[in-house]
């Protein structure tokens, strides 16, 4: 049969039939035009694993006189918790890569399995050495599960309705945080605490399906090549990162907790090596790394490197309170691991309705200075009155001074984030989340392990002054060692122990006093800005789509792209459509009269690759469209 012949009406560019894997992704949708179900299905997915890796960042802090009595090694009680949040500090940032890579769902359901995994190895485990691997191995999964779950939500809402979404998953994540500990503590005085990890099995398993049945969106991004992204992992920054905060933790452990001398090897190569390799980090980051997890370029950024210094502090102070807070009931109160993590319990509410407070107050006002003013102070108040409680305390303090705490960092750290993103491009969106997860990752294993070295060397202390004799040495070694064992001494050991263990946690919560003040004061110069305003323009060099398809079904999938995701279109002045349309029109000015001037489109934004799905259509890992962190 011969080609038809051409008319007037016939079309000058001819469709392609599609291919079929340009046709499945046709068919599937993208993340703003799934119905609410999925949606919905997608949400309790993810915010049921954010629930379950928030409560293993705080169930130990009432498991660890149990876990340390069962193993007798109390001294390395403190690894239970510094293990989970060294792997969630590292491994957090990788997770951005492998949303690339992986796709949403790939990647989710990988920090899921690891997560998963980590948890069930802790039920298990037969030592404390074992005990501690598995808790790194389940912070592996931890971390990402936060980084997809952010990801995978900042792909559904618009930036103002993300204030109020983000605020619905932190009342998840902060549940989980403040129930982790009288959770835990309630199974591990009923079932004993190996249960406190295993009854999470089945919730792993309800994320993973819901995400399996529903996430399967489409975002407009696409990576060169598994092989090409896999390449531009910071393997070499996450490495020197792990090596040099290990280190850290090393050092804190042997000269703190341990008593070694400064002159012991185990003392000066850890501290040593932790230098070397944080300058090495910097080194790496800055020259070598493709695509460096700390950007380079918002190191010049003041807004991101402030809100990267509360981050830290604010995760310093709120881990130093929940790792030590149930502490001073079974030690200096002398209650039950349940009763003592009841009291995380205000705690918890507090948080979630913080986060809730706030995502509503940013989605109504669009505005969050005032917000962060206000509440920002209320974490000190709370420290404070934690330093100031007594034996003799009425319950009312001893329950309620915490509340403030958990109000006032639930608010800070919602409204940092979206301070944080309404400051930078569209496109930066990745490495600026990243950047600030980094600060507050590191930030969280410093507030336990700091404060688990400040507090074992003043208990040292205090106890040598208060128990004499031939055998001292050997008593003060087991009171250190266990916890529990303090319910049990004779009474005027038990006094000594309880004084001392009073004195310690005393100064453990001054030190989280400081640092949130230190915190408000560095936030103070971080300015407003209305979130309906659009985002600061990108400096990639080459944001525009190509003005010239090369063929209708090219063309077909601009014109999808362009339909897809409608609140991302730029900011693009009447100026700059105008000289837009006449570089077009120069270019193809009189050469060819047969051809009608072609009429441009604003262009999308685009954002940053680390945070685009390999399900996509777009190559954004193009070094001129701004996928690199480095700028």
């Amino acid at each position: 049969m011969s080609a038809a012949i051409p008319t007037e009406r016939s079309p000058l560019l001819r469709t392609a039939s599609p291919k079929p894997m340009d046709q499945k992704r046709v068919n599937r949708l993208g993340p703003m035009a799934i119905s609410k179900r999925t949606r919905y299905g997608i949400l309790a997915g993810i915010w049921a694993a954010n629930f379950l890796s928030s409560l293993n960042t705080t169930l130990v802090a009432t498991l660890l006189p149990s876990i340390s009595s069962d193993f007798n090694k109390a001294h390395q009680a403190s690894w239970l918790g510094t293990a989970y949040l060294l792997a969630t500090c590292t491994f957090t940032p990788l997770y951005g890569r492998l949303c690339n890579v992986l796709g949403r769902r790939g990647a989710n359901q990988t920090a899921v399995v690891f997560a998963g995994l980590g948890t069930i190895a802790c039920g298990l485990s037969s030592n404390m050495e074992m005990l501690i691997a598995a808790r790194f191995l389940a912070g592996m999964g931890g971390g990402g599960i936060y980084t997809t779950a952010t990801i995978i939500t900042s792909d559904m809402y618009t930036l103002r309705n993300r204030g109020l979404t983000q605020g619905v998953a932190a009342v998840f994540n902060s549940l989980g945080m403040g129930l982790g500990g009288p959770l835990g503590g309630f199974i591990s005085d009923r079932l004993g605490w190996r249960w406190a990890f295993l009854i999470q099995i089945p919730l792993f398993l309800f994320s993973f399906i819901l995400t399996s049945v529903n996430l399967h969106y489409v975002t407009p991004g696409r990576s060169k090549s598994t092989k090409e992204v896999l390449k531009r992992i910071d393997y070499g920054g996450s490495a020197t990162l792990l090596v040099s905060v290990l280190s850290i933790l090393i050092f804190l452990s042997t000269r703190f907790s341990e008593e070694h001398p400064w002159s012991s090897p185990t003392v000066y190569v850890p501290l040593t090596v932790a230098i070397v390799f944080a300058l090495l980090f910097v080194y790496v980051e800055l020259r070598i790394a493709p695509e460096p997890i700390l950007a380079p370029f918002l190191l010049r950024e003041k807004i991101p490197v402030l809100i990267g210094i509360s981050n830290f502090l604010v995760a310093t102070s709120n881990f130093t309170v929940m790792y030590n807070f149930p502490t001073w009931f079974q030690t200096v109160m002398l209650t039950s691991a349940s009763e003592a993590g009841a009291h995380l319990i205000p705690n918890g509410i507090s948080v979630s309705c913080g986060s809730l407070f706030a995502g509503w107050y940013m989605h109504r006002t669009g505005k969050y200075k005032r917000l962060n003013l206000t509440f920002g102070f209320f974490p000190f108040i709370s420290a404070t009155l934690m330093a100031l409680m007594r034996e003799n305390s009425p319950p009312i303090h001893q329950w309620l001074a915490i509340l403030p705490l958990g109000f006032g960092n639930a608010v800070v750290l919602q409204t940092m984030l979206i301070a944080l993103l309404a400051h930078l491009p569209a496109d930066a969106m990745a490495v600026g989340t990243g950047f600030g997860q980094l600060f507050r990752g590191v930030g969280q294993v410093g507030g336990v392990a700091i404060s688990s070295a400040l507090f074992q060397s003043i208990l040292n202390t205090e106890l040598h002054k208060r128990i004499h004799g031939p055998d001292s040495e050997d008593t003060i070694s087991k009171i250190r060692h266990s916890s529990t064992l303090v319910a049990k001494l004779p009474p005027h050991l038990q006094r000594a122990a309880r004084d001392s263990y009073a004195i310690s946690l005393r100064a453990v919560f001054i030190m989280a006093a400081v640092s949130t003040l230190l915190a408000y004061i560095v936030r103070l110069p971080i300015p407003d800005k209305p979130l309906d305003q659009p985002r600061p323009r990108s400096r990639s060099v080459n944001e525009l789509p190509n003005p010239h398809p090369a063929n209708a079904a090219e063309l077909a999938e601009e014109i999808a792209e362009s339909t897809a995701r409608p609140e991302e279109a730029p900011d693009l002045s009447d100026e700059d459509l105008e000289a837009q349309s006449n570089s077009v029109e120069e270019e193809d000015g009189d050469d060819d009269d047969s051809c009608p001037p072609i009429t441009t489109r604003a262009p999308r934004r685009r954002r940053l690759s680390t945070y685009e799905s390999s399900d996509g259509i777009m190559d954004l890992e193009d070094e001129e469209i701004g996928g690199s962190a480095r700028r």
